[in-house]
């Protein structure tokens, strides 16, 4: 069960998107499953930096110069992952949501569930999961003194998988 333990702040080195853009790619590339972000507090951060095109063979035909969370998130439902999203229903996770809902469409298996009570902080996938206090805003992310863990780890995904699905599957 290799694990990561992160510390960060707006003096840090140390960031958490270079790990979650890494996971996110990796997913992406093996297709399918099954990936839930769950967060009080979210908003379209910047992931990859494509710019010199290095990830065009990932990120589909048109590949964006930028890719942001919801980029990913969309690109992964379309690869055939199951994406299931929660958060708060606040004005400060609207633009994200509704960039969400109107992306959308037949061809991806994506959900957005609004919940007044969500409090935990994970992003989890097959084998491998985030958690921790951080948010997934862009204070969240580089500036916020924050502690996320990743791990590699079957046993901990699926369990965070079915409390998410038993939680918020039907909703």
């Amino acid at each position: 069960m290799p694990s990561r333990t992160l510390r960060t702040n707006a003096r840090s080195a140390l960031r958490a998107d270079s790990l979650i853009r890494t996971a996110l790619l990796a997913q992406l590339s093996a297709g399918g499953g099954e990936v839930w972000l769950v967060s009080a507090w979210i908003s379209d951060v910047e992931l990859v930096d494509n710019g010199d095109g290095s990830f065009d063979y990932l990120l589909g035909d048109d590949p964006p110069e930028r890719c942001r969370l919801s980029d990913l998130l969309l690109l992964l439902a379309r690869a055939g992952a199951k994406v299931r999203v929660v958060t708060r229903p606040a004005v400060a996770n609207e633009a994200f949501v509704q960039r969400l809902r109107l992306a959308t469409d037949a061809t991806c298996d994506l959900r957005v569930v609004e919940d007044n009570d969500v409090h935990e902080k994970c992003l989890v996938g097959p084998g491998w999961i985030f958690q921790g206090s951080m948010n997934f805003t862009r204070n969240g992310l580089a500036r916020n003194k924050e502690q996320i863990t990743y791990a590699v780890d079957e046993r901990s995904a699926a369990q965070a998988l079915v409390e998410f699905q038993h939680e918020w599957g039907q909703a």
